[in-house]
């Protein structure tokens, strides 16, 4: 069945990073989800009621027929990888909730915290005087 699967394969699961974070629980957490969205190729998901970010990026060992140019070496999170968790669907993913805009974040803050969910600052408050490049390093230090 597995070389059923592996004959249709378009590379899906070799063309995502996906990695744990914490379930976002206040407005901070939900505007650290907002940044990371607002980056090309970024996105959140939970599924099974776990959340993870997204990034969108090619495994370089690939092959253009979507084969792995490393298969017999490939790395242990690969070889765990089982036929019946191939993301061959033939269509979208089920995810539980997708956020890939800073717009869905916000719409989803405001349906779990309410008004206090909203992100209203002005264009130029995020880049006056803020330490946030500093910032950004350690949120994504604390999630990853």
């Amino acid at each position: 069945m597995g070389s059923i699967l592996c004959e249709h394969c378009t590379g899906t699961c070799c063309r995502y990073v996906a990695l744990p974070i914490d379930k976002p629980v206040d407005r901070r957490d939900f505007d650290d989800l907002r940044w990371y969205v607002m980056h090309q190729g970024i996105s959140v998901f939970v599924e099974e009621g776990d959340w993870y970010l997204q990034i969108a990026a090619r495994c370089d060992n690939l092959l253009p027929d979507n084969r792995c140019g490393v298969y017999e070496h490939r790395p242990a999170i690969c070889r765990e990888y089982e036929a019946g968790e191939c993301d061959y669907a033939g269509g979208e993913y089920h995810y539980e909730l997708q956020l890939n805009t800073p717009a869905d974040v916000e719409a989803y803050a405001v349906k779990k915290l309410g008004k206090k969910g909203v992100f209203t600052m002005p264009p130029q408050a995020s880049k006056s005087g803020s330490n946030g490049s500093l910032r950004s390093l350690r949120v994504l230090a604390r999630h990853g």
